[in-house]
């Protein structure tokens, strides 16, 4: 499998996940199973809680909105994803967290928004910056592990002003630049460890342990490192695609951007062949703000191809 395939899957994987986790989100632990019992069986794209079947949200929208400013720009123009963010929150999105719709909408500019609302707040390590960054990790993989993780701080902190938000979207943003290149994910964590801002290392160190389990965690999964460290494990403890998902879905919680994380994570891993056809074609990401616009499969693959191409 090469890497554009993988990339495919990283993509794809995350905007998966996101749809199916969408229906359950803040809901108990072990629901997905308790309403899919056996897995394979069918009919887990079922909607749900104001989504429709197949249907990505804001982590999936905000991705999509990345990428596109990626693609176009040829670069990191941070302003210009700033200002898509702007549109997309002023378009009445069914989903947008409360943290980021603040950042997006208090008419501060692009370089103070998320700093000011920290200052002001000082909380903002909420996993906003972490569910949308499967494109960016997928566009900035073949710049080098440097570049990517510079990459993933800098857009995180468009809207989140805590640096704990920037490190886990950078340490998410290397582990798929390592996947991509087929070295298990996992089994790259204790040097990626050593990549993170000093003053966040612990916290990082204690989530992605091989012995940590969700139950375990200290905050709930909508904080960054707990969704991060509950993807890695979903992946970790899984054999399958699907395994990871249901295992995510089924913590209950922030559900639709811990699946879209393991998402990212797994398609990155098992690549697109894992991912059933049967969660893809039913997929589709709409874009408020932008013209009605509505992704659907070929698109997202296509946007993907391109982004796997990458600046380096």
């Amino acid at each position: 499998m090469n890497s554009a395939d993988r990339a495919i899957a990283t993509v794809l994987g995350s905007a998966v996940g996101d749809a199916l986790g969408a229906p359950f989100e803040f809901g108990p632990e072990g629901a997905f199973s308790a309403q899919f019992p056996e897995a394979g069986s069918g009919g887990e794209m079922c909607g749900g809680g104001g989504w429709e079947p197949g249907e990505a949200t804001d982590d999936t929208q905000m991705a999509v909105l990345v990428a596109e400013s990626l693609l176009e720009q040829g670069e990191l123009n941070l302003p210009d994803i700033f200002g898509r963010f702007q549109r997309w929150a002023a378009a009445d999105p069914k989903d947008i967290g409360l943290q980021t719709e603040d950042v997006l909408t208090n008419g501060m500019p692009w370089d103070l928004a998320a700093a000011i609302h920290f200052q002001v707040n000082l909380r903002a390590a909420g996993n906003g910056s972490l569910m949308r960054a499967s494109t960016s990790a997928v566009y900035f993989a073949r710049a080098g592990q440097s570049a990517t993780m510079d990459a993933a701080r800098r857009i995180a902190a468009l809207t989140h002003g805590d640096r704990a938000a920037w490190e886990g979207t950078a340490v998410f943003h290397e582990l798929i630049r390592r996947a991509l290149a087929g070295i298990d994910p996992c089994s790259a964590i204790p040097d990626v460890l050593e990549l993170i801002h000093p003053d966040h290392r612990q916290r990082y160190a204690t989530v992605l342990a091989p012995d940590w389990h969700p139950d375990q965690a200290t905050e709930f999964n909508g904080a960054v490192w707990p969704c991060l460290g509950s993807a890695v494990w979903a992946l970790r403890s899984t054999l399958s695609f699907e395994e990871a998902i249901r295992a995510a879905i089924d913590l209950g919680g922030d559900t639709d951007t811990v699946a879209a994380v393991t998402g990212g994570l797994a398609g990155a891993y098992y690549g697109p062949a894992a991912i059933p056809a049967r969660w893809t074609e039913p997929l589709h990401v709409p874009l408020p703000g932008f013209g009605g616009r509505v992704l659907r499969v070929d698109e997202l693959v296509d946007l993907a191809r391109r982004l796997g191409a990458g600046p380096g």
